[in-house]
């Protein structure tokens, strides 16, 4: 199993990332899901500060929910299961 492909145990564990990433980092993981890669691009679609999106790629990139090659950042199937949990509460 590849290092991106990685599912947490349980639902529990996105409880918990919704309270560490915060709305900002939640409207850059769905920035990111509708096709946003770059830095430009990410606050251009999410309305996040660049400040913020410099500081929460690399909390989106250790929670495995998301991958970045380069300079350009894409969306894990982790990340897309998170996005689907949160969308179900």
């Amino acid at each position: 199993m590849s290092k991106h492909s990685r599912v947490p145990d349980t639902d529990d564990d996105f409880v918990k990332y919704k309270y560490i990433l915060g709305e900002m980092g939640i409207q850059i993981l769905i920035a990111i899901s509708r096709g946003a890669n770059s830095k430009v691009s990410i606050r251009l679609l999410s309305g996040v500060p660049p400040e913020c999106i410099t500081g929460r790629l690399p909390v989106l990139s250790s929670l495995d929910l998301i991958f970045q090659t380069q300079e350009e950042y894409y969306i894990t199937e982790r990340g897309n299961s998170f996005l689907v949990c949160i969308e179900n509460e």
